[in-house]
């Protein structure tokens, strides 16, 4: 069986930039960036006090009392982008496209916020037994099996935990099922709700936070900034798609990932430039086709110098035509669902041929020797784009999208 092209019908969106794709995409081709005060967990007793949250939020908007029992934030998060991924995508579920669908979703933490809890009621507070629908609530699966559930989905279904890598390889193994016909179409993407006491005061200890905002590629860049939501996009094969006559916003040409084998939290451009040129195999292009990179670009010293001198290994002299901007600087680092937020801001910059910025940018780093886009939208038609996503680690995945024409 020859191997099938790979196109994405439907996207869902939950982020600080706006509870729905339109409203992600919007204030993502503004330069907006929302990052802001944490509102949801006292800071006092933290050297940080920004993040980028989903402001406004109300579970009670989209789940009955019974479901948001068994729910943590960062599987709601997941259904509500579902959801709205299927209604755009326009699917017609039949038993046999239940059975030839997969759902491969991607988190870091799972469910962050209860766990967090349950630990405070046991330890903190003395509680005799914690809440029986703990667990359901903590695994990190419970977004893919509820997905599955409710769209009475029976094809593969799992999620991949990579640490910042996640979505970008669940979008990747979702893509290389459907391609080589081991299914027709999958949901895939992920979510996540760091915002807990505990867990932001892991991250202080690892003194990576910046104490303002994000300033990816920028020189006096302090650290990145954590964020919050979901993305789930809906994959089909081109024939599928077609024969129902859906609304394709763009194809998967490519996947590549690797390891660095170096460090758990130094990241190596070769491992990085592996995966880019794996990437570009899969695709089966020549790096002078790439127009626009949406960088991981967590605002760290270290990730994007790192990132900056693995695009050189990989492009070359290419590297001066080349546009790469961070959308971390505006929605944040979502961790396990980054590389799916940033998968949508692709996808919905080729087909608007609007490149988002890097925003907050303020002086230029010679070790970061790229055009960032700064600060300012820029108007740019591209045929090909690539989205990183690097994790600790030192695990690295990334996507290259094609313009729907």
């Amino acid at each position: 069986m020859s191997e099938r092209r790979v196109v994405i019908t439907g996207v869902g969106v939950i982020s600080s930039l706006g509870q729905n794709a339109l409203q992600f995409w919007d204030r993502l081709s503004q330069g907006i960036s929302a990052i802001g005060p944490i509102g949801s967990v006292d800071c006092s007793r933290l050297r940080f006090r920004n993040g980028a949250e989903v402001k406004g939020f109300n579970p009670a908007d989209h789940f009955d009392e019974d479901q948001s029992r068994v729910l943590d934030r960062f599987a709601q998060f997941g259904i509500v982008a579902a959801r709205e991924a299927v209604k755009s995508a326009g699917l017609e579920w039949s038993p046999r496209l239940c059975a030839r669908t997969g759902v491969i979703t991607g988190s870091a933490l799972g469910g962050q916020g209860t766990e967090d809890e349950s630990f405070a009621e046991l330890y903190l507070r003395g509680a005799p037994r914690l809440h029986p629908l703990s667990i359901p609530r903590i695994m990190a699966n419970a977004l893919a099996s509820h997905i599955s559930m409710q769209y009475s989905i029976t094809g593969p279904v799992y999620t991949v935990a990579t640490a910042c890598s996640s979505a970008n390889h669940a979008i990747g193994q979702a893509f290389w099922l459907i391609r080589q016909g081991m299914i027709d179409a999958a949901l895939a993407g992920g979510s996540e709700a760091p915002f807990s006491f505990g867990n932001l005061k892991a991250w202080e200890a690892m003194r990576v936070i910046a104490p303002d905002t994000c300033r990816p590629f920028s020189k006096s860049r302090q650290g990145m900034i954590l964020g919050e939501g979901g993305a789930i996009l809906v994959l089909e094969s081109r024939e599928m798609a077609i024969s129902r006559g859906a609304v394709i916003l763009g194809e998967i040409s490519g996947f590549g990932m690797s390891s660095d084998a170096y460090h758990l939290t130094q990241p190596k451009p070769e491992g990085a430039a592996q995966a880019m040129r794996a990437a570009l195999a899969d695709a089966g292009l020549p790096p002078e086709k790439i127009g626009y990179i949406n960088a991981h670009g967590t605002g760290t010293a270290a990730n994007d110098a790192c990132e900056a001198a693995a695009i050189a290994m990989t492009f070359g002299s290419h590297t001066d035509r080349l546009a790469v901007s961070s959308t971390k600087s505006m929605h944040g680092h979502a961790l396990g669902a980054a590389g799916a937020l940033e998968a949508v801001a692709t996808i919905l910059s080729l087909r608007n041929s609007l490149l988002p910025p890097t925003a907050n940018f303020i002086d230029r780093d010679p070790l970061c020797d790229l055009d960032v886009v700064p600060n300012v939208p820029r108007e740019a038609s591209c045929e090909y784009a690539m989205s990183n996503s690097f994790a600790f680690g030192g695990l690295n995945a990334t996507l290259v999208f094609r313009k729907w024409c």
